[in-house]
């Protein structure tokens, strides 16, 4: 009897048990749906229990799972041309997002040069030897001596009630021909008690700077929603926005907005890289350890300003204000 050939879940897969799960769907129906054997799906889920499960985290396990069964072979080590390309876009400060999305198109057809971001983000963290590791982290916008999240206790930033995720947003947001779509977070100031709230609008990179007396969801909610409302409608369809519990209070932002909020998924950064993107330039202005409430609305707005008229080579050198302008100016004459 010939047996039939083993093939790994992909990470598609894994995004549709995640959605099939979200619509009740039972584990023989998504067996069934992705042409699976059920044993292959109930695999995948069991560990972290239906109720709990997310793509993100069974494509982390799994990575991690071969990489044990390696005992430290990992696939970079056995590729040098595998590992010279990663390791030369880790030293152009690519994010291991951008080099695993690259691979992909580099190399369609040639499995051997395929590698997800955990994969790398792993050769980085546990399979480097010391002086190359202490190198590659360097290289990382985060620059983290650690892999994942290294706090302690339970994670409150996935317990938003209703929270819509990022994959279930239209497909109009992924690209960024059509404007109107945000993106938000907080930066922290020192001691993690005070911050500034940050928006930037993605197709026109166009940046708002939210003044907080506070980080509550309450105050952080009606700041947030004064800054839409002074906004065309033209230009505020949806925001996708951190996993903080400072926007607890969404469904009531949306009600009052009609901004649609979307979250991406936990320690997921690479989601909203406009957002990612404008923080640094951010933190030229506000470096970490800056006490937060000590800055004016009035100095907010300098930076805002100074953020919005600057050029960027992404928008052939025009600054956001002009792109912003041109857009509200097509709609209105």
């Amino acid at each position: 009897m010939m047996r039939t050939k083993f093939t790994r879940l992909t990470h598609i897969e894994r995004v549709e048990i995640y959605k099939l799960i979200a619509l009740n769907k039972s584990i023989s129906e998504i067996a069934r749906t992705l042409n699976r054997n059920k044993s292959t799906i109930s695999r995948e889920v069991k560990p972290f229990g239906k109720e709990k499960y997310h793509h993100y985290d069974g494509e982390r396990k799994a990575v991690y799972s071969v990489s044990d069964r390696r005992s430290g072979k990992t696939k970079m080590k056995q590729n040098p041309a595998l590992e010279q390309f990663v390791v030369e876009k880790l030293q152009k400060k690519w994010s291991p997002d951008q080099i695993s999305v690259s691979l992909r198109k580099h190399f369609p057809n040639n499995n051997n040069m395929q590698l997800s971001h955990e994969a790398i983000y792993l050769y980085i963290y546990v399979h480097s030897k010391k002086e190359l590791k202490d190198m590659l982290v360097t290289e990382l916008r985060q620059q983290r001596k650690f892999r994942g999240n290294v706090r302690r206790g339970s994670d409150k930033r996935t317990t938003i009630p209703n929270a819509i995720r990022i994959d279930e947003r239209p497909e109009e947001v992924k690209g960024r021909e059509i404007p109107g779509h945000w993106e938000g977070d907080l930066i922290l100031g020192k001691e993690r008690a005070s911050a500034i709230g940050t928006l930037v609008e993605r197709t026109t990179r166009a940046v708002i700077l939210v003044h907080l007396k506070a980080r509550d969801s309450k105050t952080v909610r009606l700041a947030f929603q004064k800054k839409f409302n002074a906004l065309p409608d033209l230009i505020k369809k949806s925001l996708t926005y951190d996993n903080g519990v400072e926007m607890v209070q969404h469904e009531l932002f949306t009600k009052n907005t009609k901004v649609q909020v979307y979250f991406a998924n936990p320690y997921s950064p690479w989601e909203r890289p406009t957002n990612e993107n404008a923080n640094g330039l951010l933190r030229q202005y506000f470096p970490k350890g800056t006490d937060l409430s000590l800055i004016s609305k009035e100095r907010l707005q300098f930076v805002q300003d100074e953020l919005n008229e600057r050029p960027r080579r992404t928008l052939d050198y025009r600054t956001p204000m002009e792109v912003f302008n041109e857009i509200i100016l097509s709609k209105i004459i």
